[in-house]
């Protein structure tokens, strides 16, 4: 099985698997979480047949279908079972947050959340200070608990 990986500036990355009887599938990731998976005629790889789009938790759920045995990481112990997600935030045009720098969202002390990483067109702006400008079309890449993150989603929205 040969499997390439091919960057797609502004948009996001393109995996393509070619299977060992010559079978073409192809997995772009978008950079906003979205996944759509093609599948291309085997007589002629250009040619997709189609495709199906999948949510991020979709896309979850196909993976552990496809890889049961996967290993998952985790903490030893019940003590640690923390329950954390990562997710993708977009900034909206009408983000009250959108040309203010971060901090301004107070995103930890509202939520307990923790934004990693700032995704803008540019590039990925990992670790990015309380100072870091937002713009629309940035996402914020995120870590916290499922309820914490659903609350930072509405607070970048302004609902």
């Amino acid at each position: 099985m040969v499997t390439r990986r091919t960057p797609l500036p502004g948009v996001g990355t393109q995996y393509d698997i070619a299977t060992k009887d010559g079978r073409h599938i192809s997995v772009v990731v978008h950079e906003d979480g979205r996944r759509f998976i093609g599948f291309y005629d085997p007589d002629d790889p250009d040619a997709c047949q189609g495709t199906v789009p999948l949510e991020a938790e979709e896309a979850a759920r196909f993976a552990s279908i496809i890889a049961p045995d996967r290993t998952e990481v985790a903490l030893p112990g019940s003590e640690f079972d923390l329950n954390l997600v990562t997710e993708r935030i977009p900034v909206g045009p009408d983000s009250p947050y959108r040309g203010r720098p971060m901090g301004d969202t107070k995103a930890r002390t509202r939520t307990g959340v923790s934004i990693v990483a700032v995704l803008r067109r540019t590039g990925a702006h990992p670790s990015p200070g309380p100072d870091y400008r937002l713009e629309a079309g940035d996402t914020l890449l995120v870590v916290g608990t499922r309820e914490g993150v659903d609350d930072l989603a509405e607070i970048v929205a302004g609902s």
